[in-house]
């Protein structure tokens, strides 16, 4: 069975680009790069097409329809609360969608203000349905809930702490080397 090609899409002018943004935007939040590099695919190449995403976001911004800073304090917010991550790797996903430092360090700051990590990390653990490290594989299970929770974003001192409650010996050095 031989595959129709899809046909060529056309360059979006500005009014057109600015229709695309909009419904970009209504189906999901976005930060101003991530915005942008869906628009290159559709703007028309060269100065032009970089003149119509400038204007485009200029309105956006202007409209209130874009704002990172509005951004990353949904996503921190979201992520604590839905996800239980914790403050380390809500500031690396906001890092790599493009969002400035201040702006990732103002969100972030804000939203885990007060927050106890340890009891954060317990909420992560019970909606991960993470298991106690128990038996034979005990050393092993420790080691795979470390890295886990050190994956979700938090420290170090935290995993020591969760794991030390659950009854399981735990030192520096195996963070330590792991790391390395």
């Amino acid at each position: 069975m031989a595959f129709k090609r899809a046909k060529a899409r056309e360059p979006l002018d500005e009014a057109k680009l600015m229709e695309y943004a909009v419904r970009m935007l209504a189906s999901q939040m976005r930060t101003e790069r991530e915005l942008r590099r869906l628009m290159q695919r559709r703007a028309v190449a060269g100065d032009d097409g970089s003149r119509a995403m400038d204007a485009v976001v200029a309105r956006l911004k202007e409209l209130n329809y874009l704002s990172d800073a509005r951004f990353a304090a949904d996503y921190t917010r979201l992520r604590k609360e839905g996800e239980k991550f914790g403050r380390r790797r809500v500031q690396q996903d906001l890092a790599a969608k493009g969002v400035a430092a201040e702006t990732v360090g103002a969100a972030v700051g804000t939203v885990y203000e007060g927050v106890d990590e340890t009891a954060l990390a317990r909420e992560y653990i019970a909606r991960k349905r993470m298991k106690q490290p128990a038996g034979e594989n005990r050393k092993k299970d420790a080691a795979r809930v470390m890295g886990r929770l050190l994956r979700a974003g938090f420290s170090a001192g935290t995993v020591f702490k969760v794991l030390r409650e659950w009854g399981v010996e735990v030192e520096e050095a195996d963070v330590v080397g792991d790391a390395e």
